[in-house]
């Protein structure tokens, strides 16, 4: 019933209608009253406080035309039948009508937008009858020699009235784009960010949980062994300190995006691998890798060479391939082989993860590690598909090379 509008739209309706009603009173007030003055003598003073009403009424219907457009079209309706009924001919007083009847199409609600335009086409149609047919202005009524100004009336009214309408319908229009549009862009701003949370946490999980699983499995082998020879513990230690400064300095670097939105900053490629490699080693694992065709080399001047995988095919290999040996490090079988082949092709990078499980266990529930291994290679435009075969669970990933080279 009510709109919510602001403190100085409020304010500004109700001058407006103070002002309004300041003008339409006197001028209401001089106005001949036609048959109601005559008829039953109402000298100048019931002249004055019937032109008051007539202009309150109309005044009041513009004051609540944005805060209720049904309310107001209530009270112009009202002021309309009241002038009438008083027998008052049409005045300044009625250009409140059109105010009401813009706001009925610009703010109202669906019922009340069409109640608008109905009332502009019956207000017409009275406007017309009122003249011509009225007791005091038809002069005798309507006739074939009246009925064509009649009907320029009738024409004139319904376009007056009608132009306000569509002024407001066309004003709701235009708002209801403008809405539409900006939610569009708050949906769009949103996807956005997003999915650079979902990018962000997938780093921060790639980096973070491969880091610790080393770090356990080089703090419990250093537990065991360090009674026996000192000297393992020495080099797990070395091992989890680089190993947890990497993770850091990786860390780091996500946490100054989130922040100031930086750049993605150095990423690992291939070049990183047999680092990678060699956490897992020494993590305890037995590893066995094989690159079979080999990737492009880089040039001697350090720039990409030709037919070299893209950045960010060599990021989703080297993130797919560490989330791999991290879920063999946690949940394989201890002890059992890890196998690694890396197929360097024309057009696709083939990659299989292969290591045995423990009896019994769903090796396919790991949280977010699939989750994220599936991602990345869909953002690389290929697909993933992990499953338990013949007791060993199989990563398997295929990734274009293609146009992203």
């Amino acid at each position: 019933m009510f709109r919510r509008l602001k403190t100085y739209q409020l304010v500004a309706d109700l001058s407006v209608a103070l002002v309004f009603l300041l003008i339409a009173w006197p001028l209401e007030a001089v106005m001949a009253t036609g048959a109601f003055g005559v008829e039953y003598g109402f000298g100048a003073e019931g002249h004055t406080v019937f032109g008051l009403l007539v202009a309150g009424l109309f005044s009041a219907a513009l004051a609540l035309r944005r805060l209720s457009p049904a309310l107001a079209l209530g009270i112009a309706w009202i002021g309309a039948l009241v002038q009438m009924g008083l027998g008052r001919p049409p005045s300044f007083s009625d250009v409140a009508i059109c105010a009401v009847l813009y706001a009925t199409a610009a703010y109202g609600s669906r019922l009340v937008y069409w109640a608008g335009f109905a009332s502009a086409i019956v207000g017409a149609l009275v406007i017309t009858v009122y003249l011509f047919a009225g007791p005091v202005f038809a002069g005798g009524g309507l006739s074939w020699e009246t009925l064509p100004l009649a009907l320029v009336l009738l024409v004139a009214a319904a376009f007056a009235l009608g132009l306000s309408w569509t002024v407001g319908a066309l004003v709701r229009t235009a708002v209801r784009a403008r809405e539409n549009r900006e939610a569009q862009q708050r949906a769009e701003a949103e996807t956005v960010a997003e999915q650079e949370r979902v990018r962000i946490a997938r780093d921060m999980h790639d980096v973070v949980a491969h880091s610790l699983a080393v770090v356990i499995a080089q703090a419990d082998g250093a537990r065991y062994a360090a009674a026996a020879d000192p000297a393992v513990a020495t080099d797990a230690l070395a091992t989890i300190s680089t190993t947890a400064r990497s993770a850091l300095a990786d860390v780091r670097l996500l946490l100054g995006q989130l922040r100031h939105r930086q750049g993605d900053g150095p990423q690992p490629t291939i070049g990183d691998l047999e680092e990678l490699y060699a956490q897992v080693r020494a993590a305890g694992v037995q590893l066995r890798v094989d690159v079979d065709p080999a990737p492009q080399p880089s040039s001697a001047e350090g720039r990409p060479a030709e037919g070299e995988p893209a950045a960010a095919v060599q990021l989703a290999v080297y993130r797919i391939l560490q989330e791999a040996l991290t879920n063999a490090l946690r949940h394989g079988a201890p002890g059992g082989p890890v196998d690694v082949h890396l197929g360097w092709l024309a057009d696709r990078v083939e990659l299989d993860v292969r290591n045995p499980i423990v009896p019994g266990t769903q090796p396919g529930r790991f949280g977010h590690g699939l989750i994220g291994m599936r991602e990345r290679a869909q953002l690389a435009g290929g697909r993933l598909d992990a499953a338990d075969e013949f007791g060993a669970f199989t990563v398997r990933a295929h990734i274009p090379i293609g146009d992203l080279a």
